[in-house]
């Protein structure tokens, strides 16, 4: 079984900074790919951006140049460091982590708006 916890959302300004952080725990697979998902209201989940576990990166292109996905192994934590925020950047994010095999896992999401 595996477990992901979110922290670090907030409120920041636009242009400001942010990062978010899952804390993973439980037993996790070379193949496993760990995920950013979001959700604003009234729109669907959307990814942000994903890792595998040898460092690969995928980003939205909303995001590119803008967020930057990190994994420490030895932590098993996933961080999103989120820069030059903008007003749509505003939703909740999830963790996400998936593999081959089963359903995806989630965690309960942390908030993040970004408003003056």
């Amino acid at each position: 079984q595996v477990q992901l916890v979110e922290s670090g959302g907030g409120l920041v300004q636009p242009g400001g900074s942010l990062r978010v952080s899952c804390a993973v725990s439980g037993v996790i697979f070379s193949s496993d790919v760990m995920g950013w998902y979001r959700q604003a209201p009234g729109k669907q989940r959307e990814l942000v951006a994903s890792i595998t576990v040898i460092g690969s990166t995928n980003y939205a292109r909303s995001v590119k140049g803008r967020f930057t996905i990190s994994r420490d192994l030895a932590k098993n934590t996933v961080n999103l460091q989120m820069n030059s925020l903008k007003s749509e950047d505003t939703a909740v994010y999830y963790c996400n982590l998936r593999r081959d095999w089963g359903n995806p896992y989630w965690g309960q999401g942390t908030q993040v708006t970004v408003s003056s």
